[in-house]
């Protein structure tokens, strides 16, 4: 009787040794980190966002001259590339960074069609308060992105 329960015990010391190793790893979470192949796709339309952001002071000048066939022009052509350029680095931000830079999309359509609705008017006060919008979403937007450059110097 005694040598079965030193045999239990010991196969309940072993189950319960098992049971312990197979519970859930202890091991540390790493951070997202953008892929090589993120960064490349990013860094192929990034530049087409910052050089829209560079030329934005043209459009504001457009406002001011109530040019409004070229100030629809701006909005319908770089503008508007830009923002599609920002919809396709989306997906390929950091999962805590896409619903901002979504957000960040739709914030900057809705400035757009409201300088073109103020253009079709002649409205520049509207127009100059939603290009100070616009441009503000493409400021947030670029600060989203990650730095690329010092990867692409130790590549």
């Amino acid at each position: 009787m005694a040598r079965q329960r030193s045999i239990i015990s010991l196969l309940l010391v072993l189950l319960a040794t098992f049971l312990i190793s197979c519970g859930s790893p202890t091991t540390a979470v790493v951070p997202p980190t953008y892929t090589a192949a993120q960064l490349e796709k990013i860094q192929g339309y990034a530049p087409d966002i910052q050089a829209v952001r560079d030329r934005a002071d043209e459009l504001k000048n457009l406002i001011q001259k109530k040019e409004w066939i070229k100030v629809g022009n701006f909005i319908h052509g770089p503008i508007t590339e830009a923002r599609l350029n920002m919809t396709y680095i989306t997906p390929n931000l950091l999962p805590k960074d896409q619903p901002t830079a979504r957000q960040i999309t739709k914030d900057l359509l809705n400035h757009l069609v409201k300088i073109d609705q103020a253009a079709s008017v002649g409205n520049s006060p509207l127009a100059l308060n939603n290009y100070q919008a616009a441009v503000a979403d493409i400021d947030k937007f670029v600060q989203l992105l990650p730095d690329t450059s010092s990867q692409s110097e130790e590549g």
